[in-house]
């Protein structure tokens, strides 16, 4: 009756450890499938060639990134305050450049596709689309980090800028 029990017990136990392992592999997602879904700006910094660090967007930013699982992105930042435009009648098509100018100074608008390098956690944006015209067509990597509900995205833009973005869900 005692070897039964000791059976049983260790049956038990490994039946359990099987389960759990089981469990631990479904909740490894892949880099990808961590990514997927809608992002909300905590911080954005920038940090200059000559390691001068300054916010990006102001020191409450507001934006979203969005990655979806067929492989396109759409990112849009906004610095809070900039100056509203005056009232006319269609405010997009009748407003000056200048008063553009001021406005688009405090936002950035992309979209297109995106991939990882799941090796080096690496996140890859092919631009279709942007509010800055010379950005299209460029591919632009960062460095990701995914945890605890947070996403930190850190890259060097063309000019030798560095700048880090601090996302939540």
């Amino acid at each position: 009756m005692k070897r039964h029990n000791i059976l049983n017990i260790l049956t038990a136990t490994l039946l359990g450890f099987a389960v759990l392992s089981a469990n631990a592999a479904a909740q490894q997602k892949s880099l990808k499938e961590q990514l997927v879904g809608a992002w909300t700006l905590v911080s954005s910094e920038i940090t200059d060639k000559d390691g001068t660090k300054q916010p990006d967007f102001g020191s409450n930013p507001k934006g979203v990134l969005i990655f979806d699982a067929s492989g396109k992105y759409a990112q849009l930042l906004e610095q809070p305050g900039r100056p509203k435009f005056k009232a006319r009648e269609n405010l997009r098509r009748d407003t000056p450049a200048e008063e553009y100018g001021e406005a688009a100074r405090g936002y950035a608008a992309a979209f297109g596709t995106w991939s990882v390098n799941e090796a080096d956690k690496t996140l890859i944006r092919l631009i279709e689309g942007s509010l800055i015209p010379n950005a299209e067509g460029r591919e632009v990597k960062a460095s990701v980090s995914v945890a605890d509900g947070e996403l930190k995205l850190s890259g060097t833009a063309s000019n030798g800028v560095k700048v880090d973005q601090l996302w939540k869900r």
